[in-house]
C-alpha cells in the first residue's frame, strides 16, 4: 500500500481495494478519505467490477493494478501525462520492467531494486510502443468515459484467465488500445492464492474459445494462446518447474478438451473441477 500512495510523486485520488476478506486488506491499512475498501464475491471479475461500479463516472482514468505488482514511483503522474498527450487512447498498459510470472516470483525487495535501478536511468519515454488487442491485467490504465456501463465478463470465474483481452477488446471501438513505455513497475507473480492447475488448464482451451465466440478475441490469437500452453505443458510434464502444476494443466486441458467435443464451452465450469 505505501508505495501506491505515500510513495507516489503524484498520489493517485482514490485508492480502491476490492477483496473477498478482512484477511485480504493489505498490511498497513489505515482508514483514510482517500483509500477505501470494498468486500464481496469472490474471483477476478468479480472484485474488479465492485470497483467500477463504486467508482461510477466521478473520476477521469481507472487504473488496475494486481495485488503483486510494485508501480515506479511516478507511475500515477506518468500515467495522467501519457493519456493527456494521447487523447485517441482509451486503454494503455505499460512496461512490465520484470515479470515474475514466468518465474518462480520476484521478492518485494528485489521488485524495488529493480525499480529504483530504472528510475536512475529516467527511461519514460511518453509515446506509444504499439496497437494492442488486449492488454496486460496486472497493469493497465483506462478512460473512465470509456469504460462507462461496460463490465469485466463474470463467466471468466475465480482468477479469469484471459479477462483483461476480454476487457479491452470491448472498448476497441471507442479508441486505441496501447502499450507504452510512458509508465512502468514489476510484476511479483506471487505464487500463492492462484488456481489450481486443474482449474487453469481448463481455462486455457475453454476461454479463448468463449472469447472467439463471444467475439472479443481473434482467431489467430487464441489458436496461438491454447497451442502455446497446451504443448509447453505436455513438453514439461515429465520435468515440470517447481512453482507450476504442469501434471494439473495438463489434465485440465484434457478435459477441457472434452468438453469442447461434447458441445460445451462453459467457462464457469472450472468452480466444479
Amino acid at each position: 500500500m505505501h508505495h501506491l500512495m505515500q510513495e507516489q510523486t503524484c498520489r493517485p485520488d482514490l485508492l480502491v481495494f476490492s477483496v473477498v476478506s478482512d484477511a485480504d486488506i493489505p498490511a498497513g491499512y489505515q482508514d483514510q478519505p482517500d483509500v477505501q475498501v470494498l468486500r464481496g464475491d469472490k474471483g477476478l471479475c468479480a472484485q474488479r467490477n465492485r470497483g467500477l461500479d463504486h467508482l461510477g463516472d466521478r473520476y477521469d482514468l481507472i487504473v488496475f493494478y494486481d495485488d503483486d505488482f510494485v508501480p515506479s514511483k511516478d507511475s500515477i503522474d506518468r500515467i495522467k501525462r501519457f493519456f493527456a498527450a494521447h487523447p485517441d487512447v482509451v486503454g494503455a498498459t505499460g512496461n512490465v520492467i520484470r515479470d515474475g510470472i514466468k518465474g518462480p516470483g520476484i521478492p518485494l525487495d528485489v521488485a524495488r531494486d529493480l525499480l529504483a535501478k530504472h528510475e536512475k536511468k529516467d527511461f519514460s519515454p511518453n509515446c506509444i510502443v504499439t496497437s494492442l488487442e488486449g492488454l496486460y491485467g496486472c497493469n493497465m490504465a483506462y478512460r473512465a468515459s470509456a469504460i462507462g456501463e461496460c463490465r469485466f465478463d463474470e463467466r471468466l470465474r475465480l482468477y479469469g484467465w484471459q479477462e483483461d483481452i476480454d476487457f479491452a477488446s470491448s472498448l476497441s471501438a471507442r479508441g486505441r488500445i496501447v502499450k507504452t513505455f510512458a509508465f512502468s513497475g514489476v510484476h511479483q507473480g506471487v505464487k500463492y492464492g492462484r488456481t489450481s492447475g486443474v482449474r487453469l488448464g481448463y481455462s486455457q482451451v475453454v476461454n479463448p474459445i468463449y472469447l472467439v465466440r463471444k467475439g472479443t478475441m481473434s482467431i489467430g490469437f487464441a489458436a496461438r494462446l491454447i497451442v502455446r500452453n497446451v504443448l509447453a505443458n505436455h513438453a514439461r510434464a515429465l520435468r515440470p518447474e517447481p512453482w507450476i502444476d504442469r501434471a494439473g494443466r495438463t489434465k485440465g486441458n484434457w478435459i477441457a478438451a472434452r468438453d469442447i467435443l461434447l458441445g460445451r464451452v462453459l467457462p464457469e465450469r472450472i468452480e466444479a473441477l
